[in-house]
């Protein structure tokens, strides 16, 4: 299984799958759909079933029942896209077999250094098989060490059908990196009673709180004026931008905080003197302090607008997702399953929350509970990113063990 899961995670980091936030198509880039595609033919190649791909990309499968034994529908969902904060396509991974500690040197040339004291967490690996990037792309393990963990799990039960399960649905999606990765998929059509997604981080975390989650735009609108004869005259928004910044609270950026502490995160400025436009994202785990956050936000703008005598600041906000815990929480089976699995498996399990979103999170409030299981790497979205092998591994034997159990249970 080790060598068949190495094999195919290289071969689908190779492929680019980047979404694009600027697109107004569904998926957001071609080469998203022209993965689904690929995807689907590999799924009918391990012998899955009701193989599908629709207009929007969306891919799922069945894999049939063996046993009559009563049992729900489970899903295994994952996403396509990478995300688009750098280039998606791996050419040249790093792979460091038997890890023995100390630096791993991802491009000389660059400087660019995987180092134990800035990742800490390397140390937790010794003995594994390190997959990262040459420094020039992110790794793409979110998620395509997700697809390749659902997709070796339903070929081992294939091969094994001493393995009682029930009726099995996998789903692969398109756009979750830019928050749309649901906006089109039926659970009516997937079919499932419940569902995980596999796209958590390290080794045995189980997730089933994230965080509430509203985008804010900001425009400004200023007055450019020669600045030899700008007194009482120029209204700079750049300026005004920074000053927004300023007065949100510093404690509240990312940057500080951890666990269930929200934020607010300037995501985006662009501009002049004469216009600019700002981006935030907002967060909390706690609906109230969401809603507080949303409020501040407001009241700040309307400040800007008061102190400088006109409406010249807009802003849009919307709400992306809400935390699936008040939604999880009423079949709470499905987490103490995974839980039990994890365990069976020689991992533990750690329940964290998501630290961002998922599409279980929308999909929870859209009828399909789905709790998140971990697909094992590291640093997502940059160049640091790293996922160990046996990681990938163990996360694969947690989805059949989940599947098996349910078929024993129920």
């Amino acid at each position: 299984m080790k060598e068949a899961i190495k094999e195919r995670f290289l071969k689908y980091i190779a492929i680019d799958t980047q979404s694009d936030d600027k697109s107004e198509t569904y998926p957001s880039t071609r080469k998203q759909l022209e993965f689904a595609n690929y995807l689907s033919g590999e799924l009918r190649s391990i012998g899955l079933k009701e193989v599908s791909v629709d207009e929007h990309g969306y891919v799922m499968a069945t894999l049939p029942a063996n046993t009559e034994a009563k049992a729900p529908v489970i899903g295994f969902i994952a996403h396509m896209d990478t995300s688009p904060d750098m280039p998606g396509k791996v050419t040249n991974p790093v792979i460091v077999e038997n890890y023995q500690g100390g630096d791993i040197v991802l491009n000389s040339d660059l400087g660019l250094t995987l180092d134990p004291t800035e990742f800490p967490e390397l140390n937790k690996y010794i003995g594994n098989t390190i997959i990262a990037t040459d420094g020039t792309t992110l790794l793409g393990a979110d998620d395509k060490a997700g697809i390749v963990e659902i997709i070796e799990a339903m070929k081992y039960l294939i091969a094994h059908p001493e393995i009682k399960h029930g009726k099995i649905r996998v789903g692969f999606t398109p756009d979750e990196e830019i928050g749309k990765g649901v906006d089109h998929f039926s659970v009516e059509k997937f079919g499932a009673d419940f569902a995980y997604t596999l796209d958590g981080g390290e080794i045995g975390e189980l997730e089933y709180e994230n965080f509430n989650a509203a985008g804010a735009k900001i425009n400004i609108q200023g007055r450019n004026i020669h600045p030899g004869y700008a007194k009482s005259k120029m209204i700079n928004a750049l300026n005004i931008a920074t000053e927004l910044n300023l007065l949100l609270p510093e404690f509240m950026k990312p940057e500080y905080t951890q666990d269930y502490e929200g934020f607010y995160h300037l995501i985006y400025i662009n501009g002049t003197v004469e216009n600019a436009t700002v981006q935030y994202i907002i967060r909390d785990h706690d609906k109230k302090l969401f809603e507080d956050k949303k409020q501040l936000m407001l009241k700040t703008v309307q400040f800007l607008n008061n102190k400088y005598g006109s409406e010249i600041i807009t802003i849009e906000m919307n709400d992306q997702y809400y935390n699936m815990r008040e939604m999880v929480e009423k079949e709470m089976h499905i987490v103490e399953t995974a839980f039990k699995a994890m365990e069976l498996c020689d991992v533990e399990p750690r329940v964290v929350p998501i630290r961002g979103g998922t599409d279980g999170a929308r999909l929870s409030y859209m009828g399909l509970l789905c709790p998140n299981i971990f697909a094992g790497g590291h640093n997502f979205h940059g160049k640091f990113e790293f996922v160990p092998l046996e990681s990938m591994v163990k996360a694969t034997e947690v989805i059949i063990k989940i599947a098996e159990l349910y078929a024993l249970e129920k």
